[in-house]
């Protein structure tokens, strides 16, 4: 995987950890010359992510939409800031540069990115591996639910294997290496 996705919060969150892990996996993906691609906000985790990956010598790709330039405060040091018209095309330029997918802690906009990217791959849209970096056990209710759903018929069992996921960062993209090999 030459560039990765990553789906964050807008904000920090009420835990320094995830500011961390954050940096820990800008760090895993620079280590590997894996290049980020994320929504251009200067912000919150995007922010951390941006900063640390740029840091690291690795290109950085923030794509946002024109409504949003000023309320997530658009970084204007990246590699490349893409401007696009709405939310939808900011979604299908991000997927469109990305060899896979991350989501690190966010609110509403990073799990409907997420599901987007889940629904995309069990339509077939794209076959690119998708991992969730499930810090201090942010996701651990999220994958209940996804278990809860799957016991009442609505998800099919073999679609939990559209995802990954892991604490620690390296692990993370190990998985999605492998993933990534067998699409």
């Amino acid at each position: 995987m030459k560039s990765i996705c990553v789906y964050c919060g807008s904000k920090p969150g009420a835990d320094p950890v995830y500011t961390s892990a954050a940096k820990s996996l800008a760090a895993a993906m620079t280590t590997r010359n894996i290049n980020l691609v994320y929504g251009g906000a200067s912000i919150g985790l995007m922010g951390t992510m941006a900063n640390a990956v740029l840091e690291g010598g690795c290109r950085v790709t923030g794509v946002i939409p024109d409504a949003l330039f000023k309320n997530e405060v658009a970084h204007t040091g990246l590699s490349e800031l893409i401007t696009v018209d709405s939310m939808h095309q900011r979604k299908e330029k991000m997927a469109t540069l990305s060899d896979g997918f991350i989501a690190l802690p966010g609110g509403f906009g990073t799990l409907e990115e997420l599901f987007e990217a889940i629904t995309w791959s069990q339509l077939r849209i794209h076959t690119k591996p998708i991992g969730l970096l499930n810090v201090s056990g942010y996701y651990d209710q999220l994958t209940g639910f996804i278990d809860h759903a799957v016991d009442q018929g609505f998800i099919k069992s073999a679609h939990q294997s559209l995802f990954v996921i892991d604490a620690d960062p390296g692990c993370l993209l190990d998985k999605m290496d492998k993933q990534f090999v067998k699409m």
